[in-house]
């Protein structure tokens, strides 16, 4: 069994162990001397105290767990077949000619009444009040639309826009930064996926639904119940006692209290650098998420779809059933360890179900209500993936009920490569990673001379982190296509579980996937008896 954790240093405290022999249990140095020099967490901890929950520098990167779990999807293997093609025009007959790779469609429709199509089975993650998301905006939005896939806009945007103007009944009235993020969005979407708007309790409050509705247009909202990373509300960290008095106004928890006389001194002596704004806790019942539902209906919500996260099986039933009920149009499921921009690192890192067991979950509960005849949402999966494989895993195991894949820190990063590309470039510092492909970004950029074609002159204005996002959604729809032909898939819908294989007796035992000696063994054995 390997090592599931290391509790004492990290790259992401920026802590680490002075001695090569550490403690497995509490990842203490095994010989702790009085008069070290550090620098374990609890050393760091000892005075810089809470600032060593969270990942850091904020603000200037993402983060994502790092426990080594019994079972995950490198578990499972994908099948390959040398005859049959599923997903073909109707009536035709598989050819080496109409099955080459690149007819594979790609694209899925989600949702109940009004559907939504996507070019590729992606959702973002949700992008919420974190610096990461505010500070990448652009890139996020343009490459998101010209990809043709869902953008998730995620919770306090509102709440903690510094231009926020509210009326007297403290409902937003004015938030130029939301209007700043679904507007860029809407300038280039080519009609495929949409922009989602999530809410948590905070936005509720503040009436962002009646908001975004009425003012943006916003067809679709998302109601959020938790996600990956984390099992409280979410949090931010802001660097000015302006900022944090501003916020604490405006109805948020701020910790440390930033109108406490010996917290605004230490601020001012520069021992506590930063504030940090937290969300509530959300509780929910059946009866109030039906109503929500209503409502939100009520306002002019096109879709309404649920986030939840990694909590235990009476949860997942609980956004299962009461979703079905509903008649949701999506529901997105968030599994551990996850991936943020700012959660406390040792809740990222120990809480919640694995996404491989929370997907193993939502496929035997689906069953349960597939079996009793009721509506089953789209459902989409997120939790640490990145690459073509991940994607067609998830959709294998869950078929057929799971529609997309939902993706994070994976999602961002090419925003904000392309992002720095366009500083190097125009500082003339591209590092050698990046430059030995060529010094112009028509030369860096694969994809560059299509879009191209596709905008002609407006290509100028295409922020270069949203041609880096679009190309790296088109490497997995390439990668996509090589992977469902191999498996004689030409369409997403044709995916099945028995695509998939169990490496370890364990995977087979957690899935239901069956173990790589036994899948297929009954029609081998027909063979060899025939």
């Amino acid at each position: 069994m390997p090592n599931l954790s290391r509790p004492n240093a990290n790259d992401i405290s920026q802590t680490a162990n002075r001695s090569r022999d550490v403690v497995p249990g509490s990842g203490l140095c095994s010989r702790c001397l009085d008069g070290c020099t550090g620098n374990c967490e609890v050393f760091k901890s000892t005075f810089r105290g809470r600032e060593v929950i969270y990942p850091g520098p904020f603000g200037e990167l993402t983060a994502g767990g790092d426990k080594d779990y019994p079972v995950d999807y490198s578990h499972l293997n994908i099948q390959g077949y040398a005859l049959g093609a599923k997903g073909l025009p109707e009536g035709a007959e598989g050819t080496p000619d109409n099955t080459l790779f690149t007819l594979v469609d790609t694209s899925v429709e989600i949702g109940n009444t009004h559907k939504e199509r996507l070019q590729m089975p992606i959702i973002s993650g949700a992008l919420g009040s974190t610096e990461i998301a505010r500070a990448n905006w652009e890139h996020f939005a343009v490459g998101a639309a010209i990809s043709g896939v869902v953008l998730t806009c995620g919770e306090n945007v509102c709440g903690i826009d510094p231009g926020l103007v509210l009326n007297a009944q403290g409902k937003v009235v004015e938030a130029p930064d939301m209007r700043r993020r679904v507007e860029l969005y809407r300038r280039y979407h080519n009609g495929h996926g949409d922009i989602h708007v999530q809410m948590n309790v905070e936005d509720t409050r503040f009436g962002v639904a009646e908001y975004v509705i009425d003012k943006l247009g916003v067809e679709t909202i998302e109601l959020k119940w938790g996600q990956g990373a984390k099992c409280i509300g979410g949090e931010i960290k802001v660097d000015s006692l302006e900022r944090a008095l501003e916020l604490q106004r405006r109805g948020y928890l701020v910790t440390p209290d930033p109108s406490n006389e010996a917290n605004k001194k230490a601020f001012a002596d520069g021992a506590l650098k930063q504030f940090e704004r937290h969300s509530r806790l959300g509780f929910v019942d059946q009866t109030s998420f039906m109503a929500e539902v209503e409502r939100l209906r009520a306002l002019g919500a096109k879709r309404v779809t649920l986030k939840t996260g990694a909590y235990p099986m009476r949860e997942l039933a609980m956004a299962l059933k009461w979703s079905s009920d509903a008649g949701l149009d999506l529901v997105t499921i968030d599994g551990a360890s996850g991936g943020t921009g700012m959660s406390p690192w040792r809740m990222m890192v120990e809480w919640g179900v694995p996404t491989i067991y929370l997907q193993a979950m939502t496929y035997q509960l689906c069953e349960m209500l597939a079996a009793r005849g009721k509506f089953i949402p789209s459902l989409a999966i997120g939790g640490g993936f990145s690459t073509e494989d991940h994607m067609f895993k998830v959709l294998a195991m869950g078929a057929p009920y799971v529609n997309a894949v939902c993706l994070g820190r994976a999602i961002m990063i090419p925003g904000m490569v392309g992002k720095n590309i366009a500083k190097w470039l125009a500082e003339g510092k591209l590092p050698r990673s990046v430059s030995q492909f060529g010094s112009t970004k028509e030369e860096i950029f694969v994809e560059y001379e299509q879009l191209k074609a596709r905008f002609g002159g407006e290509i100028d204005e295409l922020p270069l982190g949203a041609i880096g996002w679009y190309t790296y959604v088109d490497k997995l729809r390439v990668g996509l296509q090589q992977l469902m032909a191999g498996t004689r898939n030409f369409k997403l819908s044709t995916i099945a579980r028995s695509d998939i294989m169990s490496l370890t007796r364990e995977c087979e035992d957690v899935t239901g996937i069956p173990y790589v000696m036994d899948a297929y063994r009954a029609e081998a054995e027909a063979i060899i008896n025939g």
